[in-house]
């Protein structure tokens, strides 16, 4: 097999899995409560700089910074549901308003409060290197992608084999219905927050390892969240899934063969086509809008 085509295929994997891992945090907040939480690249930006001062202020260890990193950042999903957006709950542009503001407010706080240099790196969960079809692939992307699959699958069962989670999934589909039911809709969206946020720290401690903590990158995820989520569909895990793999090869294959300069076009490029021939994505479950009228 060609040098190109192995990468390519190897890489397309690698990064498709990386996308969905960075986008799974946003999608089950939507999914769960249908609120698009636009702080999603502040928090995923939070968690490398929080891990960070964990292990190199206070002075825990890694795996200890890294699980108190991931719990405090979903307490504070949690906390921004019940104080930023319960008062405007329902009245979706100022959700997204709100949650905006709140990720643009935690990633220039950092610029602010000077945390640009490349000092600020998270180690590696997994050294070393290996060989698939000829192509080096180091051991923490090959973690990644057991990790993204694993966490995927995972969620599925949560959210379709617990209580809980089928209580969730009532909610976000029929609220009314599952208010008379007994299903609190606050409770449902403040877990929702909880678990978004705490599946953003996961991705950036997990990812952050491959490169350094860039100030710019909290904007950079929240738009491949959103490139992957809306064109798979917003409501759907098989689109997520999808949406990733056609993203993540597309991204490869355009550094690989146009310049690694252009791979970044593509995931804002999938958002305007996508919301302008089927803004319901590929697998959503939206009305369009000659359906809704």
């Amino acid at each position: 097999m060609g040098g190109l085509l192995a990468s390519t295929l190897v890489y397309g994997l690698v990064n498709s899995v990386v996308l969905l891992l960075t986008s799974l945090g946003f999608s089950l907040t939507f999914g769960l409560s249908g609120v698009a939480n636009f702080a999603h690249g502040g928090l995923y930006l939070l968690s490398g700089f929080l891990c960070w001062l964990l292990m190199h202020r206070v002075g825990l260890p890694f795996p200890l910074a890294a699980a108190a990193t991931v719990l405090l950042v979903g307490l504070l999903g949690a906390a921004i549901y019940r104080t930023v957006l319960m008062s405007v709950r329902g009245i979706v542009l100022s959700e997204v308003i709100s949650t905006f503001a709140v990720g643009v407010a935690i990633v220039e706080f950092f610029r602010w409060k000077g945390f640009t240099t490349y000092d600020f790196t998270l180690p590696a969960l997994v050294d070393g290197s290996v060989d698939i079809l000829g192509v080096t692939v180091d051991w923490q992307r090959l973690l990644i992608v057991a990790l993204g699959l694993a966490l995927t699958g995972l969620l599925w069962l949560f959210t379709h084999r617990t209580m809980v989670g089928l209580a969730l999934r009532g909610m976000s589909q029929d609220e009314y219905t599952a208010l008379s039911v007994g299903i609190e809709s606050d409770w449902a969206a403040t877990l929702s927050l909880g678990l978004g946020s705490a599946l953003a720290a996961v991705a950036g401690i997990a990812l952050l390892p491959l490169g350094i903590i860039s100030i710019n990158i909290g904007y950079d995820v929240l738009l491949i969240a959103l490139a992957v989520t809306v064109l798979g569909g917003l409501e759907s895990t098989t689109g997520l899934i999808l949406g990733s793999l056609i993203v993540g090869f597309a991204m490869v294959i355009t550094g690989n063969y146009v310049g690694p300069r252009w791979s970044e076009v593509v995931y804002l490029a999938a958002i305007v086509i996508v919301l302008a021939v089927k803004p319901s994505g590929l697998l959503g479950k939206s009305k369009e809008l000659e359906d809704r009228v």
